[in-house]
């Protein structure tokens, strides 16, 4: 990986390099046609007709080698009636739900190098929009060449493919022509796939990278001195070791909130027994779970106190991250969902955490009051501003509450900008994995000049910082 990211660097800059990548097997681990068709049975929009079709497709493929197109003409003859809209709308909840957490962490790498030399980057695949779509916008690919089903007039499918699937020799002259639209010199141009089947598309592009090959493409690759490389896989599964590991410090955050109760009781103090809490309990978990925390620009975390400290969500392990960030004299705003959930609940109790009903505007607003007391007495509030753990590094909308709070409360707002969080532990699981954590602390935001009339521009630049640092904005 190292090698080719230098094979990266070292290529000459701007938007005429293009790097065209592969999609399923290459960017994300696994299949999104076999996400798609799970989902639909757990929905029951499967016959007993159409699983049969569908098998004998999947059978013809491995034992007679037949082609794609047989199955792709199978699995989309199924979709006739159904509106782009409806599977659009689908696609990005399968995104949300399960194909976010088979991306790629180095894949994000790897683009990421692309995009700093200014280069553009295209998924070419055979899969259709409603398997491809949510993963391009979410990477931030360039261009989208893929297999089109027809859609009638009315936004309704037919059932129909629109020209044919984009398949091994297709695939190739799929990039080829849009390489000769855009005016672009494929022979300067990078290609990445996993399957022996894009052997064409590898040949048409100057730098082929054989990325995650199977089999034959290894062979291939070796054969032909192309540069195999092999991304480590996202760490999303359920494993002996690391349900022991969060178990275990689950167990401790329970013990040390459980210390610091006693002892604040002892002195007479909740912010005592919550600091001794803070100090504890985070260096526990992330030792327990093998996660490590590196921190950047840190004393901008200690430079204006109390503020408002915000925070991008993906997992539940985003706030033992911020905790080992912070501290001390730190308190929260959550959604009321949390204040059920055992691994936080007893951190809720003792951090005098502050519940939000997300569904109730007038009783949010009566939340944060406590909020506004407490950091006017010295202790700072955590809060994520997007309000919901997103399944990726890609931002939500960032909702206006921890900003109103910061300026009612006349303090600073302070951006914490949690890269990895995602990959140690992803949005829905109970599980966490060995990892880095890279915590980048912005410097503090006065809210001194704020009004509610420049509220939505002070925003925006907060925004535009974690945009930039997250590597979303060139």
């Amino acid at each position: 990986m190292t090698d080719l990211l230098d094979l990266v660097a070292a290529a000459p800059e701007g938007p005429d390099v293009v790097a065209f990548f592969d999609f399923d097997g290459t960017v994300i681990d696994g299949y999104s046609a076999t996400a798609v068709f799970k989902e639909r049975l757990r929905r029951f929009d499967v016959d007993l007709f159409e699983l049969w079709d569908i098998s004998s497709a999947v059978v013809e493929m491995r034992l007679r080698g037949t082609t794609v197109d047989n199955l792709m003409d199978k699995a989309v003859r199924a979709l006739a009636g159904k509106t782009h809209d409806e599977l659009m709308q689908q696609a990005y909840l399968l995104f949300r739900s399960e194909i976010a957490a088979q991306i790629f962490p180095e894949a994000r790498t790897l683009i990421a190098a692309h995009k700093a030399r200014g280069h553009r980057i295209v998924l070419s695949t055979s899969a259709t929009p409603y398997q491809a779509t949510p993963v391009a916008e979410d990477l931030g690919f360039d261009a989208l060449i893929c297999t089109h089903p027809e859609i009638g007039d009315d936004g309704v499918l037919t059932g129909s493919l629109d020209g044919l699937s984009l398949w091994g020799p297709r695939k190739a002259a799929g990039i080829e022509d849009w390489a000769a639209a855009e005016k672009v010199d494929i022979a300067g141009c990078f290609g990445y796939s996993n399957g022996a089947e894009d052997v064409p598309m590898l040949e048409t592009v100057g730098i082929p990278v054989a990325l995650n090959p199977d089999g034959d493409l290894d062979r291939t690759a070796r054969d032909r001195g192309w540069a195999r490389v092999r991304l480590r896989k996202p760490t999303t599964g359920v494993d002996v070791t690391s349900t022991v590991r969060s178990v275990a410090a689950l167990g401790s955050v329970l013990a040390s909130a459980g210390l610091g109760a006693t002892l604040g009781l002892l002195s007479g103090s909740r912010r005592v027994g919550a600091n001794i809490t803070n100090s504890v309990a985070p260096e526990l978990a992330l030792a327990l779970t093998g996660i490590e925390v590196e921190v950047i620009d840190e004393a901008n975390a200690w430079s204006h106190r109390p503020a408002v400290f915000l925070f991008n969500h993906q997992s539940t392990m985003d706030m033992i991250v911020v905790a080992r960030v912070l501290r001390r004299d730190i308190t929260a705003v959550a959604k009321k969902e949390l204040a059920r959930d055992p691994r936080f609940a007893p951190l809720g109790a003792l951090f005098d955490v502050a519940y939000v009903d997300r569904a109730n505007g007038a009783q949010a607003r009566d939340a944060i009051k406590p909020a506004i007391d407490k950091l006017k007495s010295g202790t700072s509030v955590a809060i994520a501003p997007e309000g919901t753990r997103m399944p990726t590094s890609r931002l939500g909308r960032f909702k206006k509450g921890a900003f109103h709070l910061a300026m009612e409360a006349g303090v600073p707002v302070v951006p914490l900008v949690l890269q990895g969080a995602g990959d140690v532990m992803f949005r829905s699981a109970f599980t966490a994995h060995p990892g880095t954590v890279t915590v980048t602390v912005g410097e503090p935001v006065p809210t001194d000049d704020w009004t509610p009339e420049t509220l939505d521009e002070h925003i925006a630049e907060v925004r535009e910082f974690y945009e930039r640092t997250l590597g979303h904005v060139r």
